[in-house]
């Protein structure tokens, strides 16, 4: 494996693994009250590990690579955030979340190809 496709392949895995961060977080949120206990809750502390984990796949891809053909491939993370929060919160598909699913695609691809 090439060290771009090596880089390549930490910053996708570090974007799947925060938009997990992003559904526990979430889960974790509808549980919030006003007491600060409530900021104890495993689902929180499960989001914020998983943030932490893909800033050591971010890290460590970036390192081998062109930051700025890598770091727009991080917003590929809320292609999976908003699959996810389909999946998990039953949540709908708009007009305008396809548009802007698309328009993100094409500048990943855009930014990828010329670098």
């Amino acid at each position: 494996m090439t060290p771009l496709a090596k880089s390549i392949l930490l910053v996708f895995i570090g974007g799947v693994i925060g938009s997990f961060g992003a559904v526990f977080l979430k889960l974790g949120a509808d549980r919030l009250n006003k007491s600060i206990r409530s900021f104890l809750d495993a689902r929180l502390a499960a989001g914020v590990a998983l943030y932490l984990l893909s800033t050591v796949f971010y890290l460590l891809g970036i390192k081998g690579g062109q930051l700025s053909v890598l770091y727009p491939m991080v917003s590929l993370g809320y292609i999976w955030t908003l699959l996810w929060s389909r999946l998990f919160f039953k949540e709908t598909f708009s007009a305008g979340k396809f548009v802007g699913l698309g328009l993100i695609l094409t500048g990943v691809v855009l930014v990828t190809l010329g670098g």
